[in-house]
């Protein structure tokens, strides 16, 4: 019985770990090829005019200042300086959390059952436990919200995109904490080999 207790926390636990890993977004990145990152060491942010559409998206000002800071921090490790005049790099981000729609599937398991019997040679009554046996997974669509931040690069002298990096995860909220911001960040910046 503790072989199988031990199995099944073992189970558990890497269901478990699945599911952390699984929420983390998976960064993509797009990059101008002919663009020389070394000669790049100066950047600064764009700054968005106030409309109806930066209203809707950006509403909060801590979202704001957190993937500033975020992105400040992994430009920084680096060695890139922010500036305020004629800087080598204009960085921008776009943020967005939206409903989307995901399958799910749940392992199905018939259900364990025991079986007694009587052994006349023995006088004893016996009992067996048959566990219960995988029969196949129940598949089922559920709402879940996502976040999306995307982070573009662009040479001031040229005025052209240079590098593009987004992330998507699941979020529980219409925004995004500062640690799933910071997350998301990290994971973008993972694939910026081009700085180093």
């Amino acid at each position: 019985m503790k072989i199988r207790s031990l199995i099944w926390v073992s189970a558990v636990t890497i269901s478990a770990g699945l599911l952390i890993t699984g929420c983390a977004g998976t960064a993509h990145v797009e990059q101008d090829k002919s663009a020389d990152f070394s000669k790049y060491k100066t950047y600064a942010w764009v700054e968005k005019p106030e409309t109806r559409e930066t209203k809707k998206t950006v509403k909060n000002g801590l979202t704001d200042a957190n993937i500033r800071n975020a992105v400040n921090n992994q430009l920084q490790k680096i060695g890139w300086r922010e500036v305020n005049k004629n800087p080598d790099i204009m960085v921008n981000y776009e943020f967005l959390v939206e409903r989307s729609e995901k399958e799910q599937k749940d392992a199905v398991y018939s259900p364990s059952y025991t079986r007694s019997y009587y052994n006349r040679y023995t006088g004893r009554v016996n009992t067996y436990y048959y566990p219960g046996q995988f029969s196949g997974y129940d598949t089922y669509t559920t709402t879940v919200k996502e976040g999306t931040v995307t982070i573009t690069m662009i040479d001031n002298r040229t005025d052209k995109a240079v590098w593009q990096g987004w992330t998507t995860s699941e979020v529980n909220s219409r925004k995004m904490t500062g640690k799933e911001i910071d997350q998301s960040v990290k994971t973008i910046f993972k694939k910026f080999d081009a700085g180093k």
